[in-house]
């Protein structure tokens, strides 16, 4: 299925850097400044000189709870009092349940019957009410929209209200604070909110870098919308990675992408768990599949990458005791 994607807005680009700045004054300390270090052990193992940046050492064990809490925080200072409805694979809808709590909101939070247990039972234990429905991700979106519209509330979409991706974009601040310079930054894409923050503050204070999203072969709507210019929705999404299996691409986070993503590189399953492998064997890390394809990229795409300074994000790590025996021993 195709569908046109939006045309770039009149006056710019939709994210702001100023509110990209101004969100690292609003996000929680727990969120911000996570570690980041050159590995060298990994950066051996992969042919270049690798930053990790890790952003999994946070209450939700993932990047989400920045754009999740820079949203509420406009949102409530607009005043807006409108019941709040998402739908999650488990770490968006931890970091909304976590920033409701903090502003005292109640939240449903829709996801699939097939949704990690882990990430389902942390929502709950922040607070969420969660109705699991569907058999993806999606189906479980489409079922948060409508019951979002019979009760009048907010369906908030990852990907899809700018201030989300305007939270995530700290990260490149912080991944360029102390005065490193990249030849590429490898990050995960899902439904773009994390890419398209992280790609809107590179382009401008560090334009020479090489923007790169990482999705799964199984997965690869969003790298189909975006290098097609239309709008790509595919039957299935078919990874281990969870947290990137999108299937129906959100147009607006397809159109933020145009002119500060510089490729969309796939990686498959197998070079996902090898990245998760590799994550742990040299840098003790415990990964989600998710968190680990800017990895995967590396190990995909050797070549590419062969002798660069690239630095990746890992941004998650609710990874269950199952996956841990199937992908790690």
């Amino acid at each position: 299925m195709t569908n046109p994607i939006p045309d770039l807005p009149q006056g710019g680009h939709r994210l702001s850097l100023a509110n990209i700045a101004r969100s690292a004054d609003v996000i929680p300390p727990e969120f911000l400044d996570s570690p980041q270090y050159d590995c060298e052990p990994l950066s051996e193992a992969l042919g270049c000189a690798l930053t990790l940046k890790l952003e999994f050492t946070n209450p939700i064990r993932s990047f989400k709870g920045r754009g999740a809490s820079f949203f509420l925080s406009e949102m409530v200072r607009r005043g807006d009092k409108r019941a709040i409805v998402c739908a999650s694979a488990g770490n968006w809808g931890q970091a909304m349940a976590y920033a409701c709590r903090a502003q005292g909101l109640p939240i449903v939070v829709y996801a699939s019957l097939h949704a990690n247990p882990l990430k389902v039972a942390r929502m709950r234990a922040f607070g969420a009410e969660v109705r699991q429905v569907g058999e993806d991700f999606d189906a479980a979106k489409d079922a948060a929209k409508a019951y979002a519209q019979e009760i009048g509330g907010w369906m908030v979409e990852d990907g899809l209200d700018a201030e989300i991706s305007e939270g995530h974009g700290t990260i490149a601040m912080e991944l360029l604070a102390r005065g490193d310079t990249f030849d590429a930054v490898s990050i995960p894409l899902g439904n773009g909110a994390m890419l398209n923050g992280i790609a809107r503050w590179f382009k401008s204070a560090a334009p020479a870098t090489q923007v790169l999203g990482v999705s799964a072969t199984g997965a690869d709507a969003m790298e189909k919308s975006w290098r097609d210019g239309k709008l790509v929705q595919t039957d299935a999404a078919n990874t281990i990675a969870d947290g990137i299996a999108v299937r129906v691409p959100i147009p607006e986070a397809v159109q933020d992408m145009r002119g500060i993503v510089d490729d969309v590189l796939l990686v498959d399953d197998t070079h996902i768990v090898e990245a998760m492998r590799l994550v742990y064997q040299h840098a003790g890390l415990l990964i989600e599949p998710a968190g680990a394809v800017g990895v995967a990229a590396l190990v995909a795409h050797r070549a590419r990458f062969a002798g660069k300074r690239v630095a990746t994000v890992l941004c998650g790590s609710n990874i269950t005791e199952q996956q841990i025996a199937q992908y790690l021993r």
